[in-house]
């Protein structure tokens, strides 16, 4: 009896020490396992945060490459506009001829320099033959335009007078003093003019702004 509750402890600790053997592979084959999973999730998170979506590629591929998402370039800030100052009498040549109607007559500014414009009343004097004194213009009414003249181009402005048809000698102008618009040198300009006496001071002639009238 005594060998046989030996023989029967004998196999219940053989038993037992199998059975913790297998917990403890289980236990670590189950750790192993954890662990395996937990560095694929890990792994697969790094690579889901570091590669870039497909918009987000296209996006910064275009950026990279200059582009806009738009499509569209912003338009230039100077639209196109040529920025100019007051044309100068000196880059300023001066031609003239009888309009299509008696008494008037036309005065042609051509620019020789650079980009320029002309805005208002030119000032214009009437000098008579033989130091007989001078006529200064007046004004119309009409109104003023801005004209840009870039090199070689060229506006006009008209001049208005009474013929003389008084069967008398009259005044006879010899030459025009231009000043244009916004300037304060002159231009004398050679003419062949009979005016009728007046006690205007203006004798009766008016001047329109530049570049309106029939150019």
């Amino acid at each position: 009896m005594r060998v046989q509750k030996f023989t029967l402890a004998a196999v219940a600790l053989t038993a037992g020490l199998a059975l913790t053997a297998c917990q403890d592979n289980q236990d670590s084959g189950d750790a192993a396992s954890g662990s395996n999973d937990s560095a694929a999730a890990s792994s697969s998170s790094s690579a889901s945060a570091s590669a870039p979506s497909s918009s987000s590629a296209s996006s910064s591929a275009a950026s990279t490459a200059g582009g806009s998402s738009s499509g569209d370039d912003a338009p230039g800030s100077g639209g196109g506009q040529i920025n100019t100052g007051p044309c100068k009498t000196a880059n300023l040549s001066f031609s003239t001829a009888h309009g299509m109607g008696e008494g008037d007559f036309m005065v042609a500014m051509k620019n020789t320099g650079d980009a320029c414009y002309l805005k208002g009343f030119p000032g214009v004097d009437l000098k008579a033959a033989n130091g007989g004194g001078s006529i200064s213009a007046g004004r119309t009414g009409t109104a003023p335009v801005s004209v840009v003249l870039k090199n070689g181009e060229e506006t006009r402005f008209h001049l208005h007078y009474t013929p003389n048809t008084s069967g008398g000698s009259g005044v006879t102008i010899t030459s025009l003093v231009v000043t244009p618009p916004n300037e304060t040198h002159s231009k004398s300009v050679p003419v062949s003019l009979n005016l009728p006496v007046s006690d205007k001071p203006s004798g009766g002639v008016t001047v329109d702004p530049v570049g309106t009238g029939k150019q």
